[in-house]
């Protein structure tokens, strides 16, 4: 027994040990205790702060400009840099957790960094990896200069390579790769994105001169995106002597903005889904080393990879096989094995595109990057200072051969589905210059862009490349509301921006006529909160008294009719606001603002618009029963170019420009606006600029702003 209890006590310290070693190994302390070296080359940059915190960068060449931009997110967010760089090294789990860790397999599955390593010299121009690098260098530079705030041990320095994989690793996600990594990872069936819409949407508007009442051309960006986390918008404006001049939002990890304007163009991105993932079902063979394929077999490659995961203080490793075939990697589940090849497998010249792309200075230059074709999907509606305005249903699609079922799982022992060229990029639809006068889309099919006779026609498009034909409320809305009028000026068409209402052919209209239908005789509580919506008058502008039951309603069911899935049943979803609100506000009648908040710090302010409105505005339930927005609406930009060819600018954020620094005053300070639908100077020329620039420092020097 004393020799059993000296084993136990043994198991135990050794136990004991190794736990102390993981926690050392990869704690937060050990990663501030690292030394990072500072980078060596000089820069000549100089970050200007305006009035409302946002970063106006001025550097001598481009990259100097990517380097202050660099030192100016870190400043404002460097927590979501770090996490973000984490996963370009498939290395988010060991910062958070399991989720985290799903992204670190799709990384070595999809084999992210081995195809960066092999393009980055040869796919990518000396101009364009001198950018990634000393955007690389900016992010060193303060993870060097403030080691209190780094979390993940041996992660920096980072380099341009970790730039370049990110942009890679995420540009698939937002065709719906993940989707179908996610079904076949957990053996659940394919999802059915054909008609699929998503709460990440966005909206975009642009207006020509001649539907304008002033002669000008506007155009609106409405990314609906995550309020934090890493695809989170974040403005800045990056100029240097070399040509670049671009203002509008990015995520973390872009060296200059992604969507907005510069002094000739700009464009809006709305996410679209064009089926651009086809999956194959492989044959094994001996024993499950190899495959069939065009009467013979070929062996089918595999490697160990391990995911480190976080578990509360420890981080363990959690072996995992990758595997691939001739189509692209394999997932290997109780269903069997399916390879995987999507539509921008491989491709690694996302930022290139982008980067000229902002350095355009004229649409022939615009288009010329364009037909690059190296960003895989994202809508595209864009305006410049001659008054043009066009649309593109940006996909990389494949060249797919007919007789296959390419929406279903695909025979994987022939080489005759096997498709290995993409189209060109004018395959895809686009509408330039609509006789209408305006262009919107917002998340649905391209069929709908403008005013009846001035569309595209479905016909004229092979059902080989996989259009969706999602329609969506804000879609059905903005171009009824714009086709009835002749005329439109800048405060017309923001009003249609910030339009809370529901088409009743929209899905969530449809849903709510079955929740009217229901006979709830026998259910007094129910009868009278269907008598109450049954009055809602279709729109949550917080001035109805079903606004709040009918923005609970929509919110049960919405979800479900976003994920292709059939909605819940209405009595459900109307027992769950009646519930909720009389358990929360002892009344089925609160105003919208007393239920829907924007919370951030101290401020607690009301919100109108809700799920599928184009004021669109997504939330979770807090503790107090309101719903706190989380999602939607977030950095929209208004930018005109007037009759005689000038631009300027308005822009909102949800929160502030410092959008992790709970201590800055521009924490929250646009959340106000936000909250009123309102917006605020996006100074943009240097004589609108100067006057409202507050302070003006370089990279690691002090900032008194």
């Amino acid at each position: 027994m004393k020799r059993w209890a000296k084993w136990t006590l043994g198991i135990a310290g050794l136990l004991a040990v190794l736990a102390a070693v993981d926690v050392a190994a990869f704690s937060p302390l050990r990663a501030r205790l690292e030394s990072v070296p500072e980078p060596a080359a000089a820069r000549d940059v100089v970050i200007r702060r305006d009035r409302w915190g946002v970063p106006h960068v001025k550097g001598r060449t481009d990259a100097d400009a990517a380097f202050g931009l660099a030192w100016a997110q870190s400043e404002d967010d460097f927590a979501t840099l770090e996490q973000v760089l984490a996963g370009t090294r498939g290395r988010l789990g060991e910062l958070t957790g399991a989720k985290g860790a799903a992204q670190d397999y799709a990384y070595h599955l999809l084999r992210i960094r081995a195809d960066v390593d092999r393009g980055y010299d040869a796919k990518l121009s000396p101009q364009v990896r001198r950018v990634v690098e000393a955007y690389a260098d900016g992010i060193n530079l303060y993870a060097a200069r403030h080691p209190e705030e780094r979390h993940l041990p041996g992660l920096f320095p980072v380099t341009g390579r970790d730039i370049v994989s990110g942009f890679a690793l995420t540009s698939p996600l937002f065709f719906g790769l993940d989707h179908t990594l996610g079904a076949l990872a957990g053996d659940k069936p394919l999802p059915d994105d054909s008609n699929l819409g998503t709460e990440k949407g966005s909206n975009a508007f642009a207006v020509a001169p001649s539907r304008s009442t002033d002669g000008a051309t506007r155009l609106i960006l409405n990314s609906h995106q995550p309020w934090t986390g890493p695809v989170a918008w974040y403005e800045a404006h990056v100029t240097s002597g070399e040509g670049l001049d671009m203002a509008g939002g990015l995520f973390p990890i872009a060296p200059f903005p992604l969507t907005g304007h510069n002094r000739d163009l700009g464009w809006a991105n709305t996410v679209n889904r064009p089926d651009l993932v086809d999956v194959y079902r492989l044959t094994l063979a001996d024993g499950g080393k190899a495959y069939r394929f065009d009467g013979g077999t070929r062996p089918l490659g595999r490697q160990r990879v391990w995911l480190w995961v976080r578990f509360g203080p420890f981080v363990l490793p959690v072996p995992k096989t990758v595997y691939r075939a001739i189509q692209g990697p394999v997932i290997v589940n109780k269903a069997g094995a399916f390879a995987i090849r999507y539509g921008s497998i491989g491709e690694i010249r996302q930022v290139e595109q982008y980067y000229r792309l902002a350095k355009a200075r004229d649409y022939g230059e615009w288009i010329a990057a364009m037909r690059m074709a190296a960003i895989p999907a994202t809508n595209f509606v864009y305006a410049d200072r001659t008054g043009r305005i066009a649309f593109f249903y940006n996909a990389r699609f494949p060249e797919r051969a007919p007789g296959f079922n390419w929406r279903g799982i695909l025979p994987g022992d022939t080489s005759r589905d096997l498709w290995r060229r993409q189209l060109p990029f004018d395959s895809a639809p686009q509408l330039v210059a609509p006789p209408s006068g305006f262009l919107v889309n917002a998340n649905n099919a391209p069929w709908l862009a403008t005013q009846e006779g001035s569309n595209l026609k479905r016909t004229a498009y092979s059902p080989l490349l996989g259009v969706e034909e999602n329609v969506t409320n804000r879609a059905l809305r903005a171009v009824t509301l714009l086709s009835a009028m002749p005329k439109l000026g800048a405060a017309d068409l923001w009003r249609v921006k910030m339009d809370t209402g529901f088409d009743p052919r929209s899905a969530e209209r449809q849903y709510l006529e079955q929740v009217l239908r229901l006979d709830l005789h026998g259910s007094p509580d129910l009868a009278r909160a269907q008598t109450l919506l049954r009055g809602w008058d279709g729109t949550l502008d917080g001035k109805g008294a079903a606004d709040a039951l009918a923005f609970i309603v929509i919110k049960f069911g919405l979800r479900a009719i976003y994920h292709n899935e059939p909605p819940p049943p209405p009595r459900e979803a109307l027992a769950d606001a009646v519930k909720r609100l009389t358990g929360s506000f002892g009344r089925l009648d609160p105003p919208l603002g007393d239920l829907v908040r924007l919370r951030r710090s101290s401020r607690d302010l009301p919100l109108t618009g809700g799920p599928g409105a184009l004021r669109a505005i997504y939330t979770h339930y807090d503790q107090d029963g309101r719903l706190v927005g989380d999602l939607g609406d977030s950095f929209i930009m208004l930018v005109t170019w007037d009759a005689s060819g000038k631009v300027r600018a308005q822009s909102i954020h949800q929160f502030g420009a410092a959008t992790s620094r709970p201590d800055s005053p521009h924490f929250a300070d646009q959340a106000p606006l936000f909250a009123r639908g309102l917006l605020k100077p996006a100074w943009f020329r240097e004589d609108e600029l100067a006057p409202n620039i507050v302070c003006a420092y370089r990279p690691a020097q002090p900032r008194r702003c």
